[in-house]
């Protein structure tokens, strides 16, 4: 069956080094701060200023002032550092960020993401999501193989505004973990009691399946 959002996030986590400083994008991605391994030290960052971010707050915690770029009540681990957007991005332009997790609407063989925009409706908007996939080299996407109404979001071209070109390598869905590597997925894990046939009917664009695919463990 596929992920929820919560293995998702636990998935991603897997992908945290000791030491990194990571972006945690809206959405799917702001969850992996509740999954961080207990001995591994990692400093998350928010665009909107913050770098440090800790788990979610308890009712007790909670502080209205204290917010991710999704305006998502955080809390601040020790040594954490509070400071203007401008700094911010410096941080993500200057190439500082070791690992962006970011989710998208679609995402294709060449590499491209489509995230910020689809036409005739609201969303929130490019945010710093563009900074993002140009300052940074290890970029994941988190989102869902297919739209609600079963299209596929991993194309062969992006149909929506680009985000950003030639700039995504790892792609983890609800159904799978995916490399891309010279115009095409490499199928690399299937979620657990998810076959590989429904991977390929969900994919519109090419699609490599390896003979050593495994299948993920929670």
């Amino acid at each position: 069956m596929a992920l929820t959002r919560e293995q998702m996030a636990q998935r991603v986590a897997r992908e945290l080094q000791d030491g990194f400083y990571v972006n945690l994008g809206i959405g799917i991605p702001t969850l992996v701060a509740n999954y961080v391994p207990a001995d591994m030290d990692v400093m998350l960052q928010s665009e909107n200023g913050l770098l440090g971010m800790g788990e979610f707050p308890t009712e007790a915690q909670l502080d209205a002032d204290m917010i991710n770029a999704g305006k998502q009540t955080v809390t601040a681990r020790v040594g954490a550092s509070i400071f203007n957007s401008a700094e911010s991005f410096a941080m993500i332009r200057g190439g500082h960020v070791d690992l962006t997790v970011l989710g998208a609407f679609e995402v294709d063989v060449e590499g491209n993401i489509a995230s910020w925009m689809i036409p005739g409706k609201l969303v929130k908007g490019m945010g710093g999501a563009m900074d993002l996939v140009a300052g940074a080299d290890n970029i994941i996407v988190t989102m869902t193989h297919a739209s609600k109404d079963g299209e596929s979001k991993l194309l062969p071209r992006c149909s929506l505004p680009l985000t950003g070109a030639g700039c995504i390598r790892k792609v983890l869905t609800d159904l799978a973990y995916l490399e891309i590597e010279n115009g095409a997925f490499i199928l690399r894990e299937t979620a657990p009691g998810v076959t590989v046939e429904e991977i390929i009917e969900k994919t519109a664009g090419k699609l490599i399946v390896p003979d050593d695919v495994k299948e993920m463990t929670f």
